[in-house]
């Protein structure tokens, strides 16, 4: 035993054993961290130590990291453990306060809106009424392809709720910060729209997925397919994808082309702003991705895909013909505002009367065929309001079912002299009268120079004088002397709603409105001084009976006083009788303004009986230039052929308040006026030259009839709907009306040289 301790054979890695016969050794191979020696030279690494140190520190790290990892992975799952406990409990306890699953039913269509006439014609049809329900199997396939594919790829793999979907939408949400994307499911869709409110809460978005899982349960897949096709709105008043159809192509969901259907499923996603009728090249450009996604999808060919974006849909002639549908288009964009949502059929009985109506599209229809390609004119609109505020014809264009835009209102065009009442308002508010004078003559405002139509100047006229005539330069001398923002106030007091620049030169009309909203502001003019509430809509019911809305025309404030409105009408009667509108007269005591924007782009004649306003626009849509159209042209042919038609069988009334002019206030005739007309130059104090203008001569208007001023202590104390205030009558004028309207007023004798010097 001795022996064997002190001749202990120590292991070797250098070599063969020394003693063979121990039976221990080590080779090559068994080595932990093999040797990178060449097996030749037999010498030992140099580098085998560090290696296997590297080894255990790198063993180490990886399990500190596995362990991090680990870590995260635990609290990952506590985390989502505890969230779906809390999702759970929001469900239940949204889940808890609905009805009882069994008693789930599916409700009717979407319901029938019908819009009636004043005299009890039906004018249109809005909701379901424009198609039937179409199978799923009966319409084109492109159209629940195109559907799916862009509002719901995995439609058919999901149980109702699309968790993918739904990542992806938070993800993009949070990614943007907005609202951008939704992760509904078309099931939650139908959901949504079959039973709920359109409300964005947690609630609602509960039971949304509760009632889609249910929907799910009870019915296939294709069956909730056609259930949403056949009721979702696909904008401009079509619901379903017949009605669709047939509203943007004029033909069955049956026959709906590859492209076409690609229209219709991007309107999905905004069906008003995507409405091929208010937006083409929106709706064109989201058709673009449906086609896009469907490609993706596989659903159809690169051929097909081709073939699609050569041959874009076209926007074809609607099924739904006449004029009324303007009316009608206008009625549902108001509707969700007066009683929210539909819940079942309703009937709108309207202010719009049908004989109206037809005789209104009539003058306009007539004077285009027969002049339109030799004056260059295309479009034209037509509004006519009685003096409650009532709406009671009103035509957005030439052929509703070539284009559905509304240009009665929705297109701004400049006014032209058509604005020049407000204008005039403005000055006899700040003390003038109509037999004020003024010497028409080329003025100069600054850098600005406006002129008389046709050059013609007639040296000193009257106000009514220059109103009828139209005299630019009488207009910007009044625009100067009670300053633009007077105009633009009374502009907006009698009803403009559109904004206007504070300069002279919307004296000439350059700010833009719409043919409702100048027609409308022209009503106080008619009815004596007050701005009743513009309205389409008399009363709402539903199929039995029950009253959801009534307008009985609710309180008109006064916005004009008495004096100024018999002014107004005495001047603006001279418009028909002889001056620019002369083509409008029809034999009913009558008044109004012609207007023509520059180049003839727009003509305008808006005018009025005691009966009714009515407001008339010709022009082309893209704003080119008529052939020698104007204001006392075809607007005033067409609103004479309309008014005879309205008044027909009705005795004449006149024109409320009065107005006793001096014999010397006449209109001129059109004659050419002397060739010493001297120059006013208006404008810049440094060069301001002495004009020769007269003051203006004033005197006491006649006292209006009272049915017109309301109770002797309402006009004692200015209780007219407006500031009772006191105000300064002098040049510059005030906003509003003082508040004694009705009373004697005391005039200031001014000229514009003291308006420029500041006396």
């Amino acid at each position: 035993m001795a022996d064997r301790r002190e001749k202990r054979i120590e292991p070797s890695f250098d070599g063969p054993p020394k003693t063979a016969a121990s039976g221990f050794s080590v080779r090559e191979e068994d080595r932990v961290v093999p040797s990178n020696r060449k097996s030749s030279t037999g010498r030992k690494s140099s580098k085998s130590k560090p290696v296997a140190r590297g080894r255990r520190r790198s063993k180490k790290r990886s399990l500190g990291i596995v362990g991090l990892f680990g870590r995260l992975a635990y609290w990952g799952f506590v985390l989502t453990i505890w969230g779906g406990i809390a999702v759970a409990g929001i469900v239940v306890y949204y889940g808890a306060q609905m009805p009882a699953a069994t008693t789930w039913t599916i409700p009717d269509r979407a319901p029938n809106i019908k819009i009636v006439s004043a005299d009890g014609h039906l004018l249109a049809n809005r909701g379901m009424s424009g198609g039937e329900a179409v199978g799923l199997g009966d319409m084109s396939p492109y159209i629940p392809e195109a559907v799916v594919a862009i509002e719901d790829r995995r439609f058919y793999s999901h149980f109702g709720i699309d968790p993918i979907g739904l990542a992806r939408a938070m993800a993009t949400n949070v990614l943007e910060g907005r609202l951008s994307e939704g992760g509904s499911t078309l099931t939650q869709q139908l959901a949504k729209n079959l039973f709920l409110e359109p409300d964005r809460t947690i609630e609602r978005k509960v039971q949304e997925m509760l009632l889609a899982l249910w929907l799910e349960h009870k019915y296939t897949k294709d069956q909730i397919l056609q259930m949403y096709l056949n009721r979702v709105y696909f904008g401009s008043g079509a619901y379903g994808v017949e009605a669709a159809s047939q509203r943007y192509f004029g033909k069955s969901a049956r026959d709906v082309s590859l492209s076409q259907a690609a229209l219709l499923a991007g309107l999905l996603k905004a069906p008003s702003r995507l409405s091929p009728a208010h937006d083409p090249k929106a709706a064109e450009e989201r058709s673009q991705l449906v086609l896009a996604a469907m490609r993706e999808e596989g659903m159809i060919s690169a051929k097909e895909l081709a073939h699609a974006e050569s041959t874009p849909a076209t926007h074809a002639p609607s099924y739904w013909t006449g004029s009324e549908n303007y009316v009608a288009d206008t009625i549902m964009d108001k509707l969700p505002d007066l009683i929210g949502d539909v819940k079942g059929d309703i009937v709108i009985d309207t202010t719009v009367d049908l004989t109206l109506q037809k005789a209104a599209e009539k003058s306009i229809r007539d004077l285009i065929d027969k002049n339109g390609k030799k004056r260059g004119v295309s479009q034209a609109a037509l509004v006519a309001i009685d003096s409650s505020g009532a709406v009671r014809a009103m035509v957005g264009g030439y052929d509703y079912s070539a284009s559905q835009f509304d240009r009665a209102t929705d297109a701004h065009r400049q006014p032209g002299s058509a604005f020049k009442p407000f204008v005039y308002t403005a000055a006899l508010e700040a003390g003038r009268t109509p037999d004020s004078v003024r010497n028409d003559a080329p003025i100069k405002i600054g850098n600005w120079t406006p002129d008389n139509y046709g050059g013609k100047y007639y040296g000193k006229v009257t106000l009514a004088t220059a109103l009828a005539k139209s005299l630019n330069s009488v207009a910007a001398q009044l625009a100067m002397e009670v300053g633009p923002k007077a105009v633009v106030e009374v502009a907006h007091r009698l009803g403009i709603q559109s904004d206007l620049k504070t300069n002279v030169s919307i004296a000439l009309g350059t700010s833009e409105v719409t043919p409702l909203e100048l027609t409308a502001a022209y009503v106080p003019f008619a009815n004596g001084g007050y701005r009743p509430e513009l309205h389409f809509i008399r009363r709402i019911t539903t199929a039995n009976g029950k009253v959801l809305y009534s307008n009985d025309g609710g309180k008109a404030p006064r916005v004009i006083s008495p004096q100024v409105v018999g002014m107004m009408n005495s001047m603006l009667e001279g418009t028909v009788e002889a001056g620019t509108g002369k083509r409008a007269a029809f034999g009913w005591p009558s008044a109004g303004k012609t207007g023509t924007s520059q180049n003839s782009r727009d003509a305008w004649f808006v005018g009025y009986t005691a009966n009714l306003t009515t407001g008339v626009w010709f022009g082309n849509d893209d704003g080119h230039a008529m052939k020698h159209v104007t204001g006392g042209s075809l607007p005033a042919e067409a609103w004479h052929e309309f008014m005879i038609a309205a008044h027909k069988g009705i005795p004449p009334r006149p024109l409320p308040g009065t107005w006793k002019s001096t014999p010397s206030d006449r209109i001129v005739p059109d004659e050419m006026p002397p060739a010493d007309v001297p120059m006013a130059n208006v404008g810049e104090p440094s060069r301001r030259m002495a004009p020769s203008i007269p003051a203006p001569v004033s005197r006491e208007p006649t006292p209006v009839p009272q049915r017109a001023v309301g109770t002797a202590e309402a006009n004692a104390r200015g209780d007219f709907g407006m500031p009772a205030d006191g105000a300064s009558t002098g040049s510059i004028g005030h906003p509003v009306p003082p508040g004694n309207v009705g009373g004697r007023r005391k005039t200031r004798q001014t000229s514009i040289l003291d308006i420029l010097s500041g006396g």
